[in-house]
């Protein structure tokens, strides 16, 4: 089973199409704003979380603050994957550590360089969390373009 939370009505039914004609049951997409956690209401825990085009449209804050709320969607062991750029100043550093104090194990961290891209994968080692109630907002969405301009 897989859940992809997409907030463009427009790509989430591109999606739910595409998975129909690859067959694949049990993939799950919702219209909605990932970054809230009641998004994951009967998804999680989930033995894998992609973070995958996030770290890199969010303030520094916010992806330490989506990174301390992972475990709310986190089966034990579970895996995360995340990519974020390394361009100046190259965050990843702190990512690493940040998953880390949050309770993670360092799998794999891959990157050709500074200033490239990087992927990194985390094994949760915890207890997991409920999500939480009232739900919260994990981080808000700004775009690289604006992050670049600050």
């Amino acid at each position: 089973a897989a859940r992809l939370v997409e907030l463009d009505p427009a790509n989430a039914e591109v999606a739910r199409r595409l998975a129909a004609t690859a067959g694949r049951s049990g993939f799950e997409v919702v219209t909605g704003d990932a970054s809230r956690t009641d998004a994951y209401d009967g998804a999680a825990p989930a033995d894998l979380v992609l973070v995958c085009g996030v770290f890199g449209n969010v303030t520094d804050v916010d992806v330490e603050h989506t990174i301390q709320a992972l475990p709310t969607l986190c089966a034990p062991r579970a895996t995360v994957v995340w990519t974020r750029h390394r361009r100046a100043p190259d965050l990843s550093p702190s990512i690493r550590t940040w998953f880390a104090d949050a309770g993670f194990d360092e799998l794999a961290f891959d990157s050709p360089g500074p200033g490239r891209l990087a992927v990194g994968a985390h094994r949760f080692a915890g207890e997991p969390r409920p999500l939480p109630d009232p739900p919260q907002r994990m981080f808000t969405f700004v775009g690289y373009d604006t992050l670049l301009n600050r």
